[in-house]
């Protein structure tokens, strides 16, 4: 019969397997959920859970409980070092009830986190016989000391994180090949992946679902290179018109001279070389979207007959005087100051009024820098098709370098120069130099030197949004407004970032 602390640990572990076994996508949150079962029902006062870098042979804090959480995390712990450091070389589960005097103690930690460890278990997480992490439980409470059930259950315990690890990977592995399967199916039709992890992004996207069930015109505005002709297909593609044609014109890429011709046909012998009709791009999108990029540079000329489009739906083919109705949305976009082209007159104000009906912003690639690891990942793994060579990611310090670049090509400047990585690198991994970038020295380092992607990224973010923060006099709604979020959004951020304004 089991006894009552055995009926709770195996409920627990009921529990724990069944979040395993089901689509959990946060990692994090379940390993810190094992951890805390597993520190509770050993008898636990704080306990860590430790993961292995292959590539720098350290081991890093994915998850910490009780005093230690605020102050181990910025810690790395190499292979050898320490407790856990043993136990991940030796790939053995320890128990120590002396930790103050056992050599193998990692002084600098117990001295540095002001937690000393008096006990502590530690057992390997293994994955096909490899040690992947380690899993610690610090100080027995009561004073008394682990024994050899504790460091039973405990390593049940490890198992359980190793098996949530190996499903987290089976499932980003499963998801990676449909994404790619996806992507590669979008651009055979023409268009092209929307990749997007941060908030301001994701709120973005919120919009466009709305915005893409209308048929009112949208402006879509950002500097050069940061994806607004994604968004205008995404609009297109969220539509009711999804099914019909999505032409796309580039109106400073066309000469002046032909762009009428371009954007509303022509009929034979109209002008010179005009040997047959010719069918225009507002014609070709009749049910569907046409997508104008850069807008600000449309000659004053076709302006006019461009806001009769919107108006009334109709034109004529140049050379003709036959009306043609055209039942096309409009989507518009530009990295110029559309307002100060009004102001100068190069743009017509009421041209300008129709076509902003639902403006959107797409702010810069450096104000989203959660976005910058994925574009990283989408675009290598592309390059590394068409070069045919294989890499397992980027070093830890190149991820740095492009977290901390402030990237003034944007989206473009960044898929060129993974690109230009892929063509040049030469080992497992991209490294930093193989990027070629010029980081800007006032992006500070990582706290601690910690190379945690989450902690570079808030790193990175606590250095901006400060920066934005002081130069709009540390006016929060300035601030908001500049970064193009909520200010109940910067609020938050601001909080926790932890990020003090000087002259309070």
């Amino acid at each position: 019969m089991l006894s009552k602390i055995d009926v709770q640990k195996f409920t627990t572990l009921i529990e724990i397997n069944t979040l395993i076994n089901s689509n959990f996508e946060d990692i994090h949150a379940l390993l810190t959920q094992i951890l805390d079962s597993a520190t509770r029902l050993c008898g636990g006062e704080a306990s860590s859970l430790l993961l292995v870098n292959k590539e720098t042979q350290e081991l890093y804090f994915e998850a910490a409980l009780g005093s230690r959480l605020s102050t181990v995390k910025q810690f790395t712990v190499k292979l050898g070092e320490g407790i856990a450091g043993w136990v991940a070389q030796h790939n053995k589960s320890i128990i120590v009830n002396d930790a103050e005097h056992d050599i193998r103690q990692l002084r600098v930690t117990s001295e540095t986190v002001d937690y000393p460890p008096k006990t502590m278990l530690a057992v390997p997480m293994r994955i096909k016989d490899e040690c992947i992490g380690v899993i610690e439980i610090i100080n027995k409470k009561e004073e008394r000391e682990f024994n050899q059930d504790d460091l039973e259950w405990l390593e049940i315990f490890a198992n359980q994180a190793a098996l949530a690890i190996i499903n987290t990977q089976s499932m980003d592995k499963a998801r990676s090949e449909i994404k790619l399967l996806e992507d590669q199916l979008t651009a055979e039709e023409g268009f092209h992946p929307l990749i997007a992890r941060s908030p301001i992004i994701l709120e973005k996207i919120d919009v466009i679902d709305r915005v893409a069930k209308t048929d009112s015109s949208v402006l879509i505005l950002g500097e050069s290179g940061v994806g607004k002709e994604v968004f205008a297909e995404q609009i297109h593609l969220r539509s009711p018109r999804s099914g019909e044609p999505f032409i796309r014109v580039n109106c400073a890429a066309i000469p002046e001279g032909l762009l009428e011709s371009e954007l509303f046909g022509h009929v034979k012998g109209a002008f010179t070389n005009a040997i047959a009709n010719r069918q225009g791009r507002f014609e070709m999108a009749d049910g569907g979207t046409i997508f104008l990029d850069e807008i600000g540079d449309l000659p004053l000329s076709l302006q006019a007959k461009l806001l009769r489009v919107i108006q009334e739906k109709t034109f004529e083919k140049v050379g003709s005087d036959t009306s043609i109705t055209a039942n096309v949305r409009i989507l518009a976009a530009t990295n110029k100051d559309i307002e100060a082209l009004v102001e100068k007159g190069d743009f017509r104000s009421d041209l300008y009024y129709r076509l902003n009906v639902l403006p959107i912003y797409i702010p810069p690639l450096r104000q989203r820098p959660e976005d910058i690891p994925e574009l990283a990942g989408f675009f290598l793994t592309r390059f590394m098709a068409e070069t045919k060579k294989q890499f397992e990611g980027f070093s830890n310090t190149a991820l740095e370098a492009m977290l901390s670049y402030s990237w003034p090509g944007n989206i473009r400047e960044l898929e060129n120069c993974v690109e230009r990585a892929c063509v040049i690198g030469k080992g497992k991994w991209i490294e930093r130099e193989d990027l070629f970038l010029n980081s800007p020295s006032s992006i500070p380092e990582t706290e601690g030197g910690d190379r945690n992607l989450k902690t570079a990224i808030n790193s990175f973010k606590t250095y901006f949004i400060k920066k934005v923060l002081e130069e709009n006099n540390w006016n929060q709604t300035e601030t908001a407004r500049a970064l193009d979020i909520q200010r109940t959004y910067l609020s938050r951020l601001i909080k926790e970032l932890d990020i003090i304004n000087p002259k309070e």
